[in-house]
């Protein structure tokens, strides 16, 4: 082949290309591109030829002010550059999406030095990218083998739970997961996200209580190039991000009110805007949220948006403490230990019968998570064998967590009334149990909500939030 031939195919060869080409004039404007880029921005040839480069809003570019008639000229061209740059960057697509892409610039000189242009290719990286997501996932299930996507229960209320999340899973309405601390919701969001509709398209998630309000804005919706002080490159939010996927916000009772305003927009609209930008960006993105809050009680004290309660309160989950299925214990035990075993290098058979009955005693207010703490500390105490007491947190074998015998008795009672069917007694609902249980609680400890709490093993704010549900008024169940 020539040089003839080569000028004779030069269009079918850079076609060929599955790299973004694009050639551009020493004044910015851009002279030509290929296919492979007209396909990765969503530009046509017609839409760019002649246009300047900016269009792209390449965050990687740098500009200087030329002196002479106070115009902007590409950095590649000022004395003592190199005449290759090869970085990543963000560019904006057509849609106003990022892509994330490789890209190397090359400048063209005349034979005198002086720049005649820059030749580009853009490398797409959004694969790259979502492998890296992968992976990051990949890393998190490493420990969590077993049951329902990591979900471990044998017992009635979390196989109940279990059914719950399996249906949501198959929604795409906003979920949302109520739980005290540890309770394992985070593992209930990637649950929803592996075994539902989005499970092909990414997983984000953000915990909501870690950022203030404008890094909360940015890491949500992200920024362009120059929107505030340190903006110097795009920022790809995290809608963006999970677009076609699921997005998980934890500790959603903790975000501002004027972002939830924004959240509230997405979710009406499926649409956002990145922070110093007006371009509508498209978001098919289901939203799930999770709280250890009382968002009621938030609302009350104007600290939550009652509009946005109503639209992620779509589909709501209830996680058990770790004291209300006591009975799934043994198992957790069994499954830590067996992964603590494997990691650690050690032949640890178990728990002493007294440290399992500690375990049972103890009203673990950290739940699971505490739990997995707890053995984690017991494992580099102990060497093989069996776990002991002596081998636990001070926390767990100090009488300061644990339940009172006067509490486990009444508690006891309590579950039987709930739970317990008899032929010459019809079945209660789960409502009428709970509310039953609730009176006698508040009866046995003579209207005192914390005291009742503790019997039922809940929170003092669940005992609120129950009374008012069934309407139950303390002065007038004592003096019955």
């Amino acid at each position: 082949m020539n040089e003839k031939d080569i000028n004779r195919y030069w269009n079918k060869i850079i076609n060929t290309m599955n790299d973004g080409l694009m050639l551009v004039g020493d004044d910015g404007v851009i002279l030509m591109v290929n296919r492979a880029f007209e396909q990765l921005t969503g530009y046509t040839a017609d839409e760019v030829v002649g246009k300047s480069c900016t269009l792209l809003q390449c965050d990687a570019c740098e500009r200087v002010l030329k002196k002479e008639g106070g115009q902007w000229r590409c950095g590649l061209f000022e004395p003592g550059q190199k005449d290759i740059k090869r970085c990543r960057c963000l560019i904006t697509k057509k849609d106003g999406t990022y892509l994330p892409a490789l890209k190397n610039a090359s400048v063209l000189r005349d034979d005198q030095g002086l720049p005649l242009g820059t030749v580009e290719t853009l490398a797409d990286l959004s694969e790259l990218d979502r492998l890296d997501q992968e992976v990051d996932q990949l890393s998190r299930q490493i420990n969590e083998s077993g049951g329902f996507h990591g979900i471990l229960g044998k017992s009635t209320v979390m196989q109940k739970t279990i059914e719950v999340i399996q249906k949501a899973a198959q929604s795409d309405a906003p979920v949302i997961i109520y739980g005290e601390s540890g309770t394992g919701k985070e593992l209930v969001a990637r649950a929803i996200h592996r075994s539902g509709r989005r499970k092909e398209g990414p997983y984000v998630q953000l915990n909501c209580a870690a950022l203030n309000e404008a890094l909360l804005e940015s890491e949500l919706f992200g920024h362009v190039k120059g929107a505030f002080t340190g903006a110097y490159r795009h920022r790809r939010g995290r809608f963006e991000a999970a677009n076609g996927g699921d997005i998980f916000l934890d500790e959603i009772g903790d975000v501002p009110l004027s972002i939830q305003v924004k959240l509230l927009r997405v979710l009406e609209s499926k649409r956002f805007e990145r922070v110093g930008d007006h371009q509508p960006i498209a978001a098919d993105v289901r939203i799930i949220t999770a709280t250890n809050k009382n968002l009621e009680e938030l609302i009350a004290q104007k600290r939550f948006r009652e509009d946005f309660f109503f639209r992620i309160n779509v589909f709501p989950i209830f996680l058990p403490p770790l004291r209300d299925r006591a009975e799934d214990i043994p198992l957790l035990v069994s499954t830590f230990i067996n992964r603590l075993n494997a990691t650690a290098g050690k032949d640890i058979a178990g728990l002493t019968s007294a440290a399992m009955q500690r375990f049972m005693d103890y009203r673990w207010p950290g739940n699971v998570r505490e739990l997995k703490s707890a053995l984690e500390f017991a494992f580099v105490v102990a060497e093989n064998g069996l776990i002991d007491l002596d081998h636990l947190p001070p926390n767990i074998t100090s009488a300061g967590g644990m339940l009172t015998q006067r509490d486990q008795s009444l508690r006891d009672s309590l579950a039987r009334d709930h739970y317990r069917q008899t032929p010459s007694s019809p079945s209660l609902s789960p409502q009428n149990a709970e509310k039953n249980a609730l009176i006698a609680a508040l009866q046995q400890t003579k209207g005192n909500q914390t005291q009742a709490a503790r019997i039922l093993g809940v929170n003092r704010v669940t005992v609120w939030n129950r009374m008012k549900k069934y309407g139950v008024d303390v002065k007038k169940i004592l003096s019955t």
